[in-house]
């Protein structure tokens, strides 16, 4: 198999960093096979609902990044692998998982995709995604009530507790590993481009 090539795609929740990776899927025509880090939340069958939903999950921690890393490097050596599913509205792994098949190109995304050392070491590109806090924030309201069954007030909640102290703590610092920084935008194709451009000259 040819070289495999992997984009890392991060940014601070709400960010539009799936978007974005999403748009790169589509102009790379189904060459590339797309990963989010969230898919890698760790499994809490041992503890209740109640105590699920007060994790801290936008820490490194809250990952199971091993398993990720492992996964990149079976698809790197041309096999495939079962990524775990994660249902967000009982804050717990789901037991089904996905086959994905190994390609020319694999996009990894999520908020602490550059944060951590062992998946910087894998990464051929980095990408982050900076857009402002306020903007973030109604963006991550909008998609936890709407696609993960959320209420308002327990997004709140979390975004004081734990999402700002640790985009803060990890996800802004992780953005001085990046290859390109796509600033805060609604257009983003000419960011998108560029690195579809540079994808093609390596991949």
């Amino acid at each position: 198999m040819q070289d495999v090539l992997i984009v890392g795609i991060a940014g601070g929740t709400g960010s539009g960093k799936t978007t974005f990776a999403e748009a790169v899927m589509s102009m790379l025509r189904g060459k590339a096979t797309l990963i989010a880090h969230d898919s890698y939340y760790r499994a809490h069958d041992d503890m209740p609902y109640e105590e699920r939903a007060k994790l801290n999950y936008d820490h490194p921690d809250a990952y199971e990044t091993d398993l990720l890393v492992r996964h990149l490097e079976e698809l790197k050596a041309g096999r495939s692998i079962e990524v775990p599913t994660y249902d967000f509205s009982q804050h717990n792994r789901a037991p089904q998982t996905t086959t994905v098949m190994p390609s020319s190109v694999i996009v990894v995304e999520g908020i602490l995709v550059l944060a951590d050392a062992r998946l910087r070491k894998l990464l051929d590109i980095k990408i982050f995604v900076d857009v402002d806090a306020d903007l973030r924030i109604l963006r991550r309201l909008k998609r936890d009530v709407e696609e993960r069954g959320r209420s308002v007030q327990s997004v709140i909640d979390q975004y004081l507790a734990t999402v700002r102290p640790m985009h803060e703590m990890f996800v802004e610092p992780s953005k001085r590993f990046a290859d390109l920084i796509v600033p805060a935008t609604f257009d983003n194709s000419v960011a998108q481009e560029v690195l579809i451009t540079h994808i093609r000259q390596k991949a």
